[in-house]
């Protein structure tokens, strides 16, 4: 039997009912103690309740590293979601409990979060922060509603169409050159990517033992769709992997990402190329590719897009040459 009773200027509800934890919550009107009231007594007649005590106590910081601790080292992309749970511990939202995070609380983060990021690391920040609350209530009995359903989203940023232009690849390989200590994987690593519109973790994971150069082809066990698939190799890759072949296994660019990055980086800074970043090679090569394979299952199959729609993310024809095919 539910009691409502005012106190200190608000109405608290206390629900006691054998076989189940005592239940009490403040609110500032009666009507909304007696409506929680009716809600706990049902969910108990139904056998749905969950104790809402254990929300009051849990913050939603503590939610986010035992999902960092437990269900994020089974993810792919384990080490980049874990910096993203490192940052939003750090923030002021995280000390809410659970009881009371609401989804005024998340909008408010999104907002302060847009003045400093772009909305594509918003949206995954949230997506994060759903998903660990979501497994927090279905593995670990966190009795609380998930506030991100209610939270609007930013609008999904459209995708680049930034492409490399030939001008800017001469410049690009003439500053990549290995003197003054420069990598001398840069070029081979520059030129495999756009000839094969292969992803820079791709490239990165290739070992010498999935290469066949005498079929053209290379193995990648494992991409980033969760799937292996085969690339398929023009002659001018594997002219470029037989001359940076000196062993039959390991991995082909033994160079870390960091490294990788600086180089490419430091080279269009050098070269006086503006705005490219290296996945952008991906989206010229797919352009490039598609002048020779006009079959879109075709161009998929190597490009390794699961879908057209997301394949037209990165095929960006120029206008003057559709033009020109229509005579």
């Amino acid at each position: 039997m539910a009691t409502i009773r005012s106190r200190s200027g608000t109405w608290q509800a206390r629900v006691r009912r054998m076989g189940f934890p005592e239940e009490s919550k403040s609110f500032t009107t009666k009507a909304e103690a007696q409506a929680w009231a009716r809600g706990v007594e049902t969910a108990m007649d139904k056998g749905t309740h969950q104790p809402y005590q254990e929300a009051r106590h849990l913050l939603l910081k503590d939610v986010l590293l035992r999902y960092k601790a437990e269900v994020t080292p089974t993810k792919r992309g384990a080490k980049r979601e874990g910096e993203s749970i490192d940052f939003m511990t750090r923030q002021k939202f995280t000390g809410h409990s659970m009881s009371t995070l609401t989804s005024t609380v998340v909008a408010g983060y999104r907002d302060e979060r847009l003045k400093t990021v772009s909305a594509g690391t918003i949206i995954r920040e949230l997506s994060i922060l759903s998903g660990a609350i979501s497994h927090a209530r279905r593995e670990w009995g966190v009795p609380t509603p998930n506030p991100c359903a209610l939270v609007r989203k930013p609008t999904t940023p459209q995708g680049r169409t930034r492409l490399l232009t030939a001008d800017e690849e001469s410049r690009l390989l003439d500053e990549l050159r290995p003197v003054k200590r420069r990598s001398p994987l840069m070029i081979p690593l520059v030129v495999l990517a756009l000839e094969t519109a292969m992803r820079r973790g791709e490239l990165l994971a290739m070992q010498w033992e999935n290469i066949d150069l005498d079929s053209q082809t290379v193995i990648m066990p494992l991409t980033k769709n969760g799937t292996a698939r085969i690339v398929p190799l023009s002659r001018k890759a594997v002219a470029t992997l037989r001359e940076l072949q000196t062993s039959t296994n390991g991995p082909v660019f033994p160079i870390s990402f960091m490294t990788m990055n600086n180089c490419f980086v430091h080279a269009c800074k050098r070269a006086g190329i503006i705005g490219l970043r290296f996945h952008d090679l991906r989206h010229t090569a797919t352009t490039q590719l598609a002048t020779k394979l006009p079959n879109v299952i075709e161009l998929a199959a190597v490009t390794g897009h699961q879908t057209i729609q997301m394949l037209k993310r990165y095929y960006h024809p120029k206008a003057e040459v559709l033009a020109q095919k229509l005579g």
